[in-house]
């Protein structure tokens, strides 16, 4: 159990990494919208083996519609970025 969630960790480090080392707004955003997939993955994870659904609750709804957002967001900005 605990092994699997330091590989997500690690997993989830990546995107960090991208994130700080790219100056464009919009790999930045799909960095972020990684960070956001692979938090709502390890918040499934943490509640089944919790056995508490309501958790994986909050972690269906960040999956379904946090990342929709986060890439409507990175599609304007770069709009504002081209004119």
């Amino acid at each position: 159990m605990n092994l699997v969630l330091i590989a997500m960790i690690g997993a989830l480090l990546i995107p960090m990494y991208e994130a700080w080392k790219d100056e464009n707004i919009w790999q930045t955003m799909l960095a972020f919208a990684s960070i956001a997939t692979k938090t709502s993955v390890m918040i499934l994870v943490v509640s089944v083996l919790r056995n508490d659904w309501m958790i994986g609750v909050v972690g269906v709804i960040i999956l379904s519609v946090g990342n929709a957002a986060l890439m409507l967001l990175a599609h304007i900005i770069r709009r504002i970025n081209e004119s």
